[in-house]
């Protein structure tokens, strides 16, 4: 196996593939913090939004607003802390608002979709199937240096399946009280797992893949 290729999914005996539809956004800021957000509609624990963050300092927290939501994200990923509070999200336009307690407070707004991400969105029932993100995986890591595939805590798989992609225009972010100043690139990358987001902010459209031993989990 080439270095820096991820390892061959499990056999999908004796496993089930848990599918999450919705969108990730990676935002960097000019104080080094890094978030990055999920909001799934769709999801087999219902509808919800979790928040990972890393500080400039390396330390990597989850914000997830039920018990059973923070336990299966900290199982698939790396953080050094976890925090069951509320996520909520708002949209109005291609203005998007996140709101998590006292802790944070998160406004970015989305700009128009490039090549790619018209590409990406005519295409969708096709680059949403893992087979596709098994294929485009390489060429996703040469261009953009993401992983579209790889292995995951506790014995699972995932894969990323990219239906749209567009940048993000302009961010504020407040963390603990704490000004994160404005937006910039999401450097270096985030290390909750085996892939990241792409340097630069932006939001993709995904059907994410997890494959997980044993018996689907219960809503």
């Amino acid at each position: 196996m080439p270095p820096g290729s991820p390892a061959p999914p499990p056999p999908a005996r004796d496993r089930v593939d848990l599918r999450f539809d919705g969108w990730i956004t990676g935002v960097g800021t000019a104080s080094g913090t890094r978030l990055v957000l999920g909001h799934w509609p769709r999801s087999p624990f219902g509808a919800f939004s979790d928040v990972m963050l890393e500080r400039p300092d390396g330390h990597r927290t989850l914000l997830a607003p039920t018990g059973r939501v923070a336990e299966f994200i900290a199982g698939t990923y790396a953080f050094d802390e976890v925090r069951v509070v509320p996520v909520e999200v708002r949209t109005a336009g291609d203005r998007w608002t996140v709101a998590s307690g006292a802790l944070l407070d998160l406004c970015f707004t989305v700009g128009r979709r490039g090549a790619l991400g018209t590409l990406l969105r005519l295409a969708a029932p096709v680059t949403s199937r893992p087979a596709f993100a098994a294929l485009t995986d390489p060429v996703a890591r040469l261009l953009m240096g993401v992983h579209t595939r790889g292995s995951a805590g506790n014995g699972r798989y995932e894969w990323y399946g990219a239906r749209d992609l567009r940048r993000l225009t302009a961010a504020t972010a407040a963390y603990e009280g704490r000004d994160l100043g404005p937006l910039a690139p999401v450097d270096p990358p985030v290390r909750f797992g085996f892939g990241s987001t792409p340097r630069m902010p932006c939001q993709v459209r995904v059907t994410t893949t997890v494959r997980v031993p044993g018996p689907a989990p219960m809503r």
